[in-house]
């Protein structure tokens, strides 16, 4: 290998900043290395798949007519050792059967047999009725209806078991079936089921809808968002590059009495990254410096990585040495962000003695590590 240029004979980081992890005893580095020696361990045998009694268990229809589910189940019920009433339910809506016919079924069992349905039978209409083929949430209305007058009246676990099944449709999730259904729903939804449907939303449809259903909920049902809501809505524009949504919701997150956590601000953060937008990351970091928001290892990770990524080593090294002031250590992302900035400098000779250093801190290279090694090298492992 030639000499190399003086653009690559820099100044080296320094290393006293990155300090050591408590846990590291003296001999990690041989020990590090030693896992390119040693064998892979064998792997453990799987053990043998036990049978599911139920699932080898034929159904006893054959087809989703309900009078011959009647019969066929009077016949059953007859035998010494009957099925369970509910078994026969889930054979019956398994079988292909109507919601109203599996309405109808259940009254049948109900009428002609001691069974007392429980609020399993009616959570299992209520996930059936959820994959019928009608066009609305009549179906699930209908169970709902038919649980208050069994004594059993819908409960949150039951329209949160609804939201979920109707957004896991098998063709194509129903998203304004399950928005409807919150609506109309004679329980209120919980913060869980609330915040699973906005996550949703938030994923398939543009901010002015969500914010639209928000507002309805707000309003109607006296539903608010919380902190997790608006995290989530700002998780999702960052995802897109919507920053100037992400600093309305910070502002509406704060006006509405809440205080925004490192999570928050980490997320608008990778938001700004992904743009390279370097002044954005550290206005943030600055903001939540100045709000009291104690920054975390993903914070300064965030902050290195998009320094870095922009070739701004010595800010870079300002960040490290703050991090490491506030007790943080390096790990495989640090380490892994500085060497990709010192590549992009041409400091490819910097960046491996950091692959060294962090070695003999215990800190065990990925895929990315060598990746940007190899890149930074001239695209040739040998240089490494």
């Amino acid at each position: 290998m030639g000499k190399l240029p003086p653009s690559m004979r820099s100044a080296k980081l320094p290393l006293s900043l990155l300090k050591s992890s408590p846990s590291p005893s003296s001999s990690s580095s041989s020990s590090v290395h030693r896992l390119w020696t040693q064998k892979p361990k064998p792997k453990p045998k799987p053990k043998p798949k036990t049978s599911n009694p139920n699932l080898s268990t034929p159904n006893p229809f054959s087809s989703p007519c309900l009078s011959s589910a009647i019969s066929t189940s009077t016949s059953l019920l007859s035998l010494p050792s009957p099925p369970s009433p509910n078994s026969l339910l889930q054979s019956f809506c398994l079988a292909g059967a109507s919601s109203s016919d599996a309405i109808s079924f259940l009254n049948h069992l109900s009428t002609s047999t001691s069974f007392a349905p429980d609020k399993s039978t009616f959570h299992h209409l209520l996930a059936h009725s959820c994959l019928s083929s009608s066009p609305d949430i009549s179906p699930i209305l209908k169970v709902f209806d038919l649980m208050s007058k069994c004594d059993h009246p819908p409960d949150a676990p039951s329209l949160d078991l609804s939201v979920r099944a109707l957004c896991a449709s098998p063709k194509s999730p129903r998203l304004d079936d399950a928005c409807s259904l919150i609506m109309k729903s004679p329980v209120k939804p919980d913060e869980f089921t609330y915040n699973f449907l906005i996550r949703r939303l938030a994923r398939d449809r543009s901010v002015s809808s969500v914010n639209y259903f928000i507002e309805q909920v707000r309003s109607k049902l006296s539903v608010h968002p919380n902190l997790v809501t608006y995290t989530i809505l700002i998780d999702a524009v960052c995802r897109t590059g919507n920053l100037r949504e992400a600093t309305r919701l910070l502002t509406v997150l704060s006006d509405n009495g809440f205080k925004p956590d490192a999570y928050v601000y980490n997320t608008i953060m990778k938001g700004h990254c992904m743009l390279d937008d370097c002044a954005g990351v550290m206005d943030v970091y600055n903001k939540m410096k100045d709000e009291g928001v104690e920054p975390d290892l993903v914070t300064y990770n965030t902050l290195l990585f998009g320094l870095s990524k922009a070739g701004m080593m010595p800010q870079a090294k300002r960040i490290l040495k703050a991090m490491a002031e506030s007790g943080h250590f390096p790990d495989v992302v640090t380490y892994t962000s500085l060497m990709n900035g010192m590549c992009r400098r041409g400091e490819a000779m910097e960046a491996r003695a950091l692959l060294t250093v962090m070695e003999d801190k215990g800190c065990t290279p990925n895929e990315c590590t060598y990746n940007t090694l190899v890149m930074g090298s001239g695209g040739s492992s040998k240089n490494i």
